[in-house]
């Protein structure tokens, strides 16, 4: 990578892939980059949330003009494929050019939002940039609650306007996005021992796209945990399956991938799953043709002994929750054609010695509506008897487009381009609503390159867009410096 253009941003981007960055464990590349920082004498400094932040007085000339926020945030979303044997705590991420992109094969890749990253690094170092007083805002825990964002302090950032630099479609201005909540679901189930006679088996769902919960989740891709759920609750119809353990997805804003299950059946049936299987999995072939055409639903034998599960009326109440949930979009944009205004995700499920546990992420542009779908999931939970509630809420950012940095950059866009960018908003959690609502003079907007399949494994980054979002905020910044 250090060897694309335009090699400041790679170069940077490059260290950030060599230093694991999953959400809480960000540390040594904060630490990293303070070193850096300090090496070139550019004002540092580590709130109490853990965000690190960046200053850099005004180019000569400039020092009188109000100050401008590059931000993005230092975690990455951390998903690996079945059997690749990658330590997202100590290993580097594997990189390879391909046609125009930098990819990782069989993890994330990180570009959401290393890229931002490394485009504010490298605005700080540019020498001969025109720029007025610049703060580099880089978060912490975004991508597991937007912690960093939740923690920075009223009056921390002392610019008047924010570049957001989190977005994944080059060519369009984002100027809002989904709030958000987390519903959590949990239970402890009564368990009893497996009757004689009966033989385990694993069953498994996978070789699905997944991809980011919020930008993806329109595409009507398989989610594993809600196929293995229907799978189970159509085997415990026509069979006397127990239900012994439930293993899927790794992250509530992650469409999951996988699911596992370990269930005892009588030996003779264990033995004979095949026809089931198979057309179980032609179903779903058909089903998922255009959107997950490689789904997987294979079983094995398992030859542990057999033990304890879930009691019968546990395992039914799980299964229809887990069946029936809501999951998907809920309601289109009236505002913003082709966007999603509303969407859940269930993204991780466990079930592990009778402890049940299944976590969802809402979405919604309008924060009354993502609200009221978590409050819809937990009536949902609480009819089937199990435990539920909400956490880890955050706002929205709302549109505005009389915004007077949206001019400007659309000015400047405009001159480098030969036309303007076209106008978004993004279903899909940026920190802007929680920086706006401690920091409210903030006049904000958000840009970013091309970036696919964030949040699973073969995440790619388009390297000529990157090159344009370097010549767009130079530009931008330059503007700012005169304007």
């Amino acid at each position: 990578m250090k060897n694309l253009q335009p090699s400041s941003v790679w170069s940077h981007f490059s260290t950030l892939c060599e230093i694991p960055r999953s959400s809480y464990h960000e540390a040594a590349l904060r630490q990293h980059l303070i070193e850096w920082a300090h090496v070139r004498g550019i004002e540092h400094s580590v709130d109490a949330a853990g965000n690190l932040i960046l200053k850099k007085p005004a180019s000569p000339g400039c020092s009188g003009r109000p100050g401008v926020i590059m931000q993005g945030h230092l975690d990455m979303v951390c998903q690996a494929n079945s059997g690749t044997l990658h330590d997202f705590e100590k290993d580097p991420i594997r990189t390879l050019v391909r046609d125009g992109w930098v990819i990782a094969e069989n993890t994330t890749l990180g570009a959401d939002n290393g890229i931002g990253v490394a485009l504010a690094l490298a605005a700080l170092e540019q020498p001969g940039l025109l720029h007025p007083p610049l703060e580099v805002l880089l978060t912490v825990n975004e991508e597991s609650g937007m912690d960093g964002a939740r923690g920075l302090a009223p009056g921390t950032l002392q610019g008047k306007t924010l570049i957001n630099l989190d977005t994944e479609e080059w060519g369009h201005f984002y100027l809002g996005c989904a709030g958000g909540v987390d519903v959590e679901v949990q239970h402890d189930c009564a368990q009893e021992e497996i009757p004689p006679g009966y033989a385990l088996v694993q069953l498994e769902v996978a070789g699905l796209r997944g991809g980011h919960s919020g930008i993806d989740i329109h595409l009507g891709r398989g989610n594993a945990i809600k196929l293995l759920a229907e799978a189970l609750r159509d085997l415990a119809v026509h069979s006397d399956l127990r239900l012994v353990a439930l293993h899927g997805g790794t992250a509530r804003n992650a469409i999951p991938r996988e699911a596992f299950a370990v269930c005892a059946l009588p030996a003779a049936l264990a033995a004979s799953l095949d026809e089931w299987v198979q057309h179980r999995h032609a179903a779903w072939q058909q089903r998922f043709a255009g959107a997950d055409a490689n789904v997987a639903f294979t079983f094995t034998p398992d030859d542990k002994p057999v033990g304890k599960a879930v009691a019968l009326a546990e395992r039914d109440r799980m299964l229809a929750f887990l069946d029936v949930a809501v999951n998907g979009v809920t309601r289109e944009s009236d505002e913003f054609p082709g966007v999603t205004d509303t969407s859940s995700n269930l993204g991780v499920v466990a079930l592990e010695d009778g402890k049940f546990r299944a976590t969802f992420k809402v979405r919604s542009l309008h924060d009354a509506r993502a609200d009221a779908l978590a409050d819809k999931l937990i009536a949902h939970a609480q009819g089937f008897l199990l435990h539920a509630w909400k956490e880890g809420a955050y706002p929205g950012w709302t549109p505005n487009p009389a915004s007077p940095m949206l001019a400007l950059c659309q000015r400047v866009y405009t001159e480098q381009y030969g036309q303007p960018a076209s106008l978004q908003v993004i279903h899909a959690g940026l920190e802007c609503g929680l920086l706006a609502a401690s920091h409210p003079h903030l006049d904000m907007i958000s840009f970013g390159p091309d970036i696919r399949g964030a949040h699973a494994p073969g995440e790619r980054v388009e390297i000529e867009s990157v090159a344009r979002c370097w010549t767009l905020l130079q530009g931008v910044l330059h503007a700012l410096a005169r304007a």
